[in-house]
């Protein structure tokens, strides 16, 4: 979700790569809560992290524990980051509080980030 939001409200200033340690797929959920805001996802995949390991970049931005966790060290990355938010998809319940939770983290997302972002590129 943060890739997208960050591809659409950053573009041609920022550009956005998310992948992880363990890549599944991008979660039919976050796909469905993306779209709700009229942003399309669906052709996103989810990345190792191993498919940028020869690559540098200013800024890596870790979201959820389990990726800093996880990530400890990211040799491609200038300065590294931590802003933490839940896993949507760790949560349990009915298809609605799954889809509440996608879209809660998808607005603190689209709340946060792009905030934090913006002060980054005024420096």
């Amino acid at each position: 979700m943060a890739e997208g939001l960050i591809n659409h409200e950053f573009a041609g200033r920022i550009q956005a790569f998310s992948a992880g340690p363990e890549p599944s797929i991008v979660h039919p959920l976050a796909i469905e809560t993306m779209k709700e805001i009229g942003l399309d996802i669906s052709q996103q995949r989810s990345k190792s992290l191993a498919e940028f390991q020869d690559q540098t970049f200013d800024l890596v931005v870790t979201l959820c524990d389990q990726a800093a966790e996880a990530c400890p060290v990211f040799f491609g990355g200038k300065q590294r980051v931590h802003l933490g938010f839940p896993d949507p998809a760790a949560v349990e319940g009915s298809p609605e509080e799954r889809r509440n939770a996608f879209r809660q983290v998808r607005d603190q997302i689209r709340e946060r980030l792009p905030e934090f972002l913006q002060k980054y590129l005024d420096f």
